[in-house]
C-alpha cells in the first residue's frame, strides 16, 4: 500500500511520481536555490504564489493545486468530497512506533568565565563581531549594566547527528553547544536567567558552509538569534536583518530588567510586567522556517523573586527543573525511501508534518510522580496550531480539567481552570497539571485540532463531525474558519504520554484550585498616543503588509529595507491588525513589548489565552483585532512578522523604528 501525507491511499505510479518531484525539487534547493527571489527568477512560481505545475517538479501537476493535507490521526482514509480538499501532495513518512523514547530534558546552560576577544560596547569588527548597534544598557547605567557583566555564556550553532526515532535514521540537525563538553543539542540549552542579573551571550556562527555535500536539502547557514519577546535593546534582539555568515559571531546584551525601568517604573521597572517562559529561535529573514526546522531553537526561563524556580519560596509554583518542564513541539516530514527530515521550500502557504515531535524525538514519554507539575507548552512551527487536551485512553468520556497559569510567558493574575488551551506557531502557555488524581495511569497529550493545510485550524459542523468521524475529514462541510474544529477524544494526534507512578510524593506547591494570586494586569487606560492599522494580504503569490514587502533591502525592486514608522519613546500605542488574506488565520508577533487585546472585531476578548499579556496575537480570516502597547527604555529598530515562520520568509514583515521625542511620526496605515 502507498499513502500520502494524509494518510490516503495512493497508486504505485502517483506515490513514485510523488517522490520524484519532492526529490528534484531538494536537489534544486541543495544546488543553491534557496529563497522566494530564487523562485521566482527561475519562474517557477506563478503570479498566485503557488509552485508551477511541471512534470517531474511539482506534485501538484497530479490535479488541482492546493497545499498538502496533513495526516488526522494516524489512520488510513478514503480521499473526500469536499471542494476545499484535495489529495495530499506529499508522500507519507516512513511509519514509527509512539511512546517507545523518553523525554528528551534539555540541559540547563553553563556559563564561562571569559571571553576571548573580551566583550566591547561598541562591535568589535575586526575580531569578526555583526552586532549593529553599541550596547544601549550600559550607557543607561554602566553600574548596573557593565560592559562586560558577571554571567557570560558562549554558545556555538553548530551542525550535528541524532536519533529522534529509533525507526528512522540519524538526522542532519542544527543546534546550539555551551562549550562545556556537553555536546550540540536541539532543542537548545536552557537559559536559567534572573532579573536583576544582567548577562552576556557571545553567539558564533560554527556552521558548515554551503555546498552541494553539505546542506542536507535545505536550511542557509546564515543566522541571528533572537530572544523572543525579551525586553532587550534592539542591537540585542536578533533582528532578521542582522544576520551573519560562519566564522562571525554577535555579542548580545541581556539586561533581564523589566520593562518601565528607565521610563514609567523607574529605576526597577514594573513587576507587573514580569516575563518567565521565553525561547530563543534564528531569526534570519527568508530562512526562518528553513533554519528553526532543522533545529535552531530553546528556552530561556527568566526566574524573579516572586516566580522564583523554588516551590517553598515566592508564588510557590512547582520547582525548577525537575517538577518545572519545557515542552517545544512541532511537526515534520520525513521522505518515505531515506528516512530523511525533508522540508518542502515550494510551499508557500505554510508547511505541515505527519511525525510530532516533543523535545526533538518522535512522541516521547514521562515518568512522572502523582503531584503537581508545571509544563511550558512552546509551538516552534512552523505552521502548525495546537489544541491541547488530557486524554485517558481507558475512558474517553471523561473531561481532564488542568490549570492555565501564563500566557506567552506572562502569568496570569490568578489560575483558570480549563478542559483545553489552544496555541499557534510561537505562542506559549503555561499550565499545571495535577497527576495525583491519574495515579498509576497513562494519560496522553492529546492535538484534538482538526487543521487540513498551512491556511490554520479548519472548521467544520460539529455534528457532522461526530455523524462522519470514520471518513476523511475533507468530506465534511467547511463553515466558520474563526473557531476551528475539535476532534473527538481518542481521534486526534497523540503528542506525549505520562506514565503515573502509583506512590504517593510530598507536594510543596500551590494548588491552583486555590486560587492564588500572581500579578495584576498592568492597565490599558491611558490615551493612546496615535492608532495605527495594518492590512495583513496576498499579493502576487506573496505575503504582505499595508500592500508592501519586506527584505532587508536585498533583492529586486519591490522589496523594501524602508522603517514603516517610528514610535515615540514611553508612550502609548493601540494598533489594529487586519486580516483580508482569505482562508488564513495569521499568528502575528510583534518585539519588544508584550500587548494586551483590547477586542476582537469590536468584541471584548473571552477566550481564556487572550486575556492575559501576550507577545503573539492570532488573527483569524476576516478578523480585525485591537491591542494596546506601552514602548519603553529602549531605542532602535524592531520588527513586527507572521510567525507562521513560511509566510514570514516570504515577505509579511515590516521593520519600525523606536525614536526619542520629537522624532516620531503620525503615520496611521505604515
Amino acid at each position: 500500500m502507498y499513502y500520502n501525507v494524509f494518510g490516503e491511499k495512493v497508486s504505485k505510479r502517483r506515490f513514485k511520481e510523488m517522490c520524484d518531484a519532492a526529490k528534484n525539487r531538494r536537489e534544486l534547493i541543495a544546488a543553491g536555490l534557496t529563497s522566494r527571489r530564487d523562485l521566482f527568477k527561475m519562474g517557477l512560481l506563478t503570479a498566485s504564489g503557488m509552485l508551477v505545475a511541471k512534470s517531474g517538479l511539482s506534485a501538484r501537476a497530479y490535479g488541482q493545486t492546493q497545499t498538502n493535507q496533513p495526516p488526522s490521526s494516524g489512520q488510513n482514509t478514503s480521499p473526500g468530497t469536499n471542494q476545499n480538499c484535495v489529495p495530499g501532495n506529499q508522500t507519507a513518512s516512513p511509519p514509527t512506533r509512539a511512546f517507545i523514547q523518553a523525554l528528551p530534558i534539555m540541559p540547563i546552560a553553563r556559563t564561562v568565565a571569559a571571553l576571548n576577544p573580551a566583550p566591547r560596547e561598541n562591535p568589535n569588527i575586526g575580531a569578526g563581531e555583526v552586532r549593529s548597534a553599541p550596547f544601549q544598557a550600559p550607557q543607561i547605567d554602566a553600574t548596573r549594566f557593565p560592559v562586560i557583566p558577571s554571567i557570560l555564556y558562549k554558545m556555538n550553532q553548530r551542525q550535528f547527528t541524532t536519533s529522534q526515532s529509533p525507526d528512522l535514521p540519524l538526522q542532519t540537525m542544527w543546534g546550539f553547544d555551551d562549550n562545556s563538553g556537553r555536546g550540540t543539542h536541539s532543542p537548545g540549552y536552557t537559559y536559567q536567567a534572573h532579573y536583576g542579573s544582567p548577562q552576556l551571550t557571545r553567539n558564533t556562527n560554527s556552521l558548515p558552509l554551503v555546498t552541494q555535500k553539505n546542506n542536507t536539502g535545505f536550511g542557509f547557514p546564515s543566522v541571528t538569534t533572537h530572544l523572543h519577546n525579551a525586553h532587550n535593546p534592539s542591537e540585542s534582539d536578533g533582528n532578521p536583518c542582522d544576520f551573519y555568515a560562519n566564522g562571525h559571531f554577535c555579542d548580545q546584551y541581556y539586561p533581564n530588567v523589566l520593562a518601565g525601568f528607565n521610563s514609567d517604573h523607574a529605576p526597577n521597572g514594573d513587576i507587573n510586567e514580569s516575563l518567565g517562559t521565553l525561547w530563543y529561535h534564528d531569526h534570519r529573514v527568508d530562512f526562518t522556517s528553513q533554519n528553526t526546522y532543522k533545529g535552531l531553537v530553546g528556552f530561556y526561563c527568566l526566574f524573579n523573586q516572586l516566580d522564583t524556580g523554588d516551590e517553598g519560596t515566592g508564588f510557590h509554583l512547582p520547582s525548577f527543573p525537575q517538577f518545572d518542564i519545557p515542552l517545544a513541539f512541532n511537526d515534520k516530514v520525513y521522505d518515505p525511501l531515506t528516512g530523511q527530515l525533508v522540508f518542502d521550500l515550494f510551499n508557500l502557504d505554510g508547511i505541515l508534518g505527519d511525525k510530532f515531535l516533543v523535545n526533538g524525538v518522535v512522541q516521547p514519554f514521562l515518568q512522572v510522580q502523582p503531584r503537581r507539575y508545571r509544563f511550558r507548552l512552546l509551538d516552534t512551527g512552523p505552521s502548525r496550531f495546537y489544541e491541547f487536551f488530557l486524554t485517558d485512553k481507558n475512558n474517553l468520556s471523561a473531561t481532564n480539567p488542568y490549570w492555565l497559569i501564563s500566557t506567552d510567558g506572562n502569568l496570569l493574575p490568578n489560575p483558570i481552570q480549563v478542559t483545553s488551551t489552544r496555541i499557534g506557531p510561537a505562542e506559549r502557555v503555561d499550565v499545571i497539571i495535577d497527576f495525583s488524581k491519574f495515579a498509576g495511569k497513562t494519560i496522553y497529550l492529546e492535538n484534538r485540532l482538526l487543521q487540513l493545510n498551512g491556511q490554520g485550524p479548519a472548521a467544520v459542523d460539529s455534528q457532522l463531525f461526530a455523524q462522519n468521524s470514520a471518513n476523511t475529514e475533507c468530506a465534511l462541510v467547511l463553515n466558520d474558519p474563526t473557531k476551528g474544529a475539535i476532534k473527538p477524544a481518542g481521534a486526534g494526534d497523540f503528542l506525549l504520554q505520562f506514565r503515573v507512578s502509583g506512590t504517593p510524593v510530598h507536594d510543596g506547591s500551590v494548588d491552583p484550585a486555590t486560587n492564588p494570586t500572581f500579578y495584576q494586569l498592568p492597565d490599558t487606560n491611558a490615551e493612546a498616543r496615535i492608532v495605527r492599522t495594518f492590512k495583513f494580504d496576498r499579493l502576487n503569490g506573496q505575503w504582505s503588509i499595508n500592500g508592501q514587502f519586506m527584505d532587508c533591502g536585498i533583492g529586486n525592486s519591490g522589496f523594501s529595507e524602508t522603517f514603516r514608522f517610528a514610535v515615540r519613546q514611553n508612550s502609548s500605542e493601540q494598533w489594529l491588525l487586519t486580516n483580508l488574506s482569505g482562508d488564513w488565520t495569521h499568528p502575528l508577533h510583534i518585539h519588544l513589548e508584550e500587548h494586551r487585546i483590547l477586542s476582537r472585531n469590536r468584541v471584548a476578548p473571552t477566550v481564556p489565552t487572550d486575556l492575559g499579556r501576550k507577545d503573539v496575537t492570532q488573527v483569524h480570516p476576516n478578523e480585525r483585532v485591537q491591542l494596546f502597547f506601552r514602548f519603553r527604555d529602549w531605542l532602535g529598530k524592531y520588527p513586527i512578522h507572521c510567525h507562521n515562520v513560511v509566510h514570514e520568509d516570504h515577505a509579511m514583515m515590516a521593520l519600525w523604528h523606536v525614536v526619542p521625542p520629537g522624532q516620531e511620526d503620525n503615520i496611521l496605515v505604515p
